[in-house]
């Protein structure tokens, strides 16, 4: 069965043209304060954001407003083995790599989020971190444990990987996923940490944003997640503030819930807890035009993100800014513009999920990563040490480098069988062991608003009979290419055929404003493009007779004979370009706009020809090394003579000058085997930007403006770069979301960090279409799912 969907992504786009501006989220300042004596204190390098917008910027205001707010890598610190691994039968391999730094792999075959469709998950552990993909799964073709390892870009080993069958390895396989937020109360006038720890209680609207907060525990006996406070003889207080959001248990340590000591001015007892948090909620008291709060008061070397938090009586609402160490990368969302909710529980939703998400940021710095990497390190080696005489024992290490089997081998059944039964035994167990003592994900309660998510889906047609090679939208219906010809098809009525079966269309694009629909037809030595004018092809479906190959003679663009590839300007501003790939060559094609062109809704007010062919003309050809695999066209500053081509090929991104045929390096893509899957263009505060998605990485590069003709590729500090959790065969960028999809599911990140917020898992998924729609500045995206 075949469903069409269409989805909407949130029109809270805050830009145009794809552009986005990373002031956004702050701007990095040097913060100095001075004591009530007044001297200068610890001065530090602070992102400081407070929801302003830079005055010289052309957004409108308020365009930051209504904000999505959503949890960022929500999979990439949640327990992958826990929840997928642990108490099931799977495989754990050891090995080493070339560099000699040992790693571990761990597979499983399991039904994909009940959706009865096997899929192997694979998670390897290396001192770098933890790389988690998802592969399919087929009953004819077996998958080996050297090609789980190539799909995540380890060809090479110093020894090849071994499988461990000892049931103890399960002990070490996960981490936690809770979190202990700090929060200080701060009288007005207050200017030193020591005033501030001193305060023996909180005020009433303190007290308010406590119970917004969380709910009040007893700390004695308590059982669930304890953020290291005790929870047996009440040193570090008798009641503390605790909640669970989206999954994640989270301890506050409360300044005026700690321990007080009249004789201890410094309050040591309370800043071991709260200096020692990542992340500090700081309430201070007073108007705004009062002294307001800065980092440097805080004398700590481990604290790198503040919330500041102020109450207005009069309006009863909170207002937010965030100080973030400038070495933490970005985290979302970023604040409203003004920085001011009225609702209490939609600003506890901002609040928490600005939290955790900066707790996860500040953990990818160099010197948490540091940290972490040399224990990972340490861990992996002393495991690996551990297990290497268990693996020389091991007679059935014959399975390395075999296939992953989702059954024993018939000639150790008995005793396999044996050892399965005690290995989830004892999985099983740890599960067990780790809920009851409140270490494990929670369920995924929360206290968040139901909303509805930009992506969520509605069908568009269902029971689709034929196969699909490529589709675009034409206004409310979908045109789409399949075996049988091009077909139009609108919802709820039958299919209107188009173009009958001899013209297999392989790629299309239809341009309502410019009445033109550009097509490229692919069947062997006769491909070529073709364009049409969507009013004549509106025309030909009234008289309900599908057009044939014969029939659009007078429609071919001649010169573009054995195109295999093209691509269109997306950002077309005074002329539509059009870059054809024949082979190696490069074919430059444009179209200059004219007047009424826009208004009118593609209804000409002059008199054409039914072909536009005429229209349109050849500017010059371009050699490349090798034919293109992806291939993109970028807008330049000022759109004279400084126009780019992104080309992909052999192993890499080169950027073309099109009004010269230099080609620039761009990226280099260093795998054995490179999968290329898109190049797209965004827009950062006007400047140009690519996304460069291979295998399962996404790279972001700035393309600086020309500098005597050349453009500045060199690295720059905005770039950047993460993983897939699965590998693409197609990526879409509906602002502020980039989605990546896979057979069965839908990745969608953050284009500003490339932070992962949801995603989707859709059996049997091919995207067909995608659509930005310009005229009331919303994304979608259309795409085909096929179901068992």
């Amino acid at each position: 069965m075949k469903h069409f969907y269409s989805s909407s992504v949130s029109e809270d786009l805050g830009c145009r043209r794809g552009e986005f501006s990373r002031k956004h989220y702050g701007s990095v300042e040097l913060l100095i304060s001075s004591d009530a004596d007044g001297a200068i204190q610890r001065a530090g390098r602070f992102r400081v954001e407070n929801g302003s917008v830079d005055e010289n910027t052309d957004y409108a205001p308020g365009t930051w407003r209504r904000t999505d707010v959503h949890l960022e890598n929500p999979e990439y610190h949640t327990r992958w083995y826990f929840k997928y691994f642990l108490g099931k039968v799977h495989q754990n391999y050891v090995g080493t790599d070339i560099e000699k730094n040992p790693f571990f792999l761990s597979v499983v075959l399991s039904d994909q989020n009940n959706q009865r469709v096997p899929q192997y998950r694979a998670i390897l552990w290396r001192k770098t971190g933890t790389l988690k993909i998802c592969l399919p799964y087929s009953p004819t073709k077996t998958l080996s444990v050297k090609s789980i390892l190539s799909a995540m870009n380890l060809d090479k080993f110093e020894k090849g990987p071994r499988e461990i069958l000892h049931p103890e390895i399960q002990k070490v396989s996960f981490g936690s996923v809770n979190f202990k937020f700090g929060v200080l109360y701060a009288k007005d006038g207050q200017l030193t940490d020591d005033e501030m720890f001193s305060n023996e209680a909180g005020s009433e609207s303190f007290q308010r944003l406590l119970s917004l907060l969380g709910d009040t525990i007893t700390l004695k006996g308590w059982t669930g997640y304890r953020g290291g406070l005790d929870t047996k003889n009440d040193t570090t207080g008798i009641f503390s503030i605790y909640t669970v959001y989206q999954g994640h248990e989270i301890m506050f340590h409360v300044s005026t819930m700690l321990p007080y000591s009249k004789e201890n001015k410094q309050q040591v007892e309370r800043k071991r807890h709260i200096g020692n948090d990542i992340v500090t909620i700081v309430f201070q008291e007073g108007e705004e035009s009062s002294p307001a709060f800065k980092p440097s008061m805080i004398r700590s070397h481990f604290t790198h993100i503040f919330a500041l938090v102020r109450y207005n009586t009069q309006s009863d609402s909170y207002r937010l800014k965030i100080f973030s160490e400038e070495s933490v990368p970005l985290f979302g969302p970023p604040l409203p513009s003004p920085p001011v909710f009225t609702d209490h529980q939609e600003f506890r939703d901002f609040l928490l999920v600005k939290l955790i998400n900066g707790e996860k940021a500040t953990l990818e710095t160099p010197t948490f990563a540091q940290k972490r990497q040399r224990t990972l390190d340490m861990l992996i080696r002393s495991l690996y040490q551990d297990l290497m005489p268990d693996m020389h024992k091991n007679m059935l290490n014959r399975r390395s480098f075999s296939d992953v089997l989702p059954e024993s081998p018939k000639s150790a059944r008995k005793k396999e069988e044996a050892r399965q039964a005690e290995f989830v035994r004892l999985g099983q167990a740890l599960k067990l062991k780790t809920i009851v003592r409140g270490d494990a994900p929670a369920i995924l309660a929360s206290t968040s608003l139901c909303k509805k998510e930009p992506w969520e889906s509605q069908c568009f047609c269902s029971n689709f009979p034929h196969d699909v090679f490529c589709a675009d939208s034409w206004g409310q219906s979908l045109l789409v290419s399949t075996d049988v010809g091009v077909l139009l098809l609108d919802d709820g009525q039958p299919p209107i055929p188009v173009f009958d079966k001899t013209l297999q269309i392989k790629q299309m694009h239809v341009l309502e404003t410019l009445d033109l629909l550009i097509t490229r037809a692919d069947k062997g030595k006769d491909a070529r493009l073709l364009v049409f004018r969507l009013s004549a092809v509106q025309k030909g479906m009234e008289s309900k007779q599908a057009r044939s190959k014969c029939d659009c003679r007078e429609n071919k663009l001649e010169k573009t004979k054995g195109c295999h590839l093209y691509a269109i300007n997306t950002h077309h501003s005074n002329e539509l370009r059009i870059i054809a790939s024949i082979r190696n060559k490069l074919l430059l094609i444009t179209r200059k706009f004219k007047q009424w062109e826009g208004l009118t809704s593609g209804l000409s007010l002059s008199p054409q020809s039914e072909s536009p062919v005429e229209e349109f003309q050849y500017i010059r050809e371009i050699c490349l090394s090798d034919p293109p695999v992806v291939m993109t066209l970028v807008d330049g500053p000022t759109g004279e003579n400084d126009n780019l081509i992104c080309v992909a090929y052999r192993h890499q991104f080169d950027l073309i000058n099109e009004s010269t045929g230099e080609s620039y390096r761009l990226h280099h893509v260093d795998s054995s085997r490179v999968n290329f899957v898109a190049a797209i263009d965004v827009y950062e505060d006007g400047e140009a930007g690519l996304l460069l998605c291979y295998n399962y990485v996404c790279y972001y590069r700035k393309v600086c403006p020309f500098n005597g003709g050349s453009p500045l590729v060199q690295p720059s500090a905005s770039d950047f770069h993460f993983s897939w959790n699965q590998v693409p065969y197609a990526i879409v960028c509906a602002f502020p979301y980039i989605l990546a999809f896979t057979t069965d599911s839908i990745e969608i990140r953050l284009v500003v960090n490339g932070n992962l917020v949801h995603t989707a898992v859709v059996p049997a998924l091919q995207l067909v279409a995608s659509r930005v729609r310009q005229s009331d500045k919303k994304s979608g995206f259309l795409l085909q799912t096929l179901w068992a």
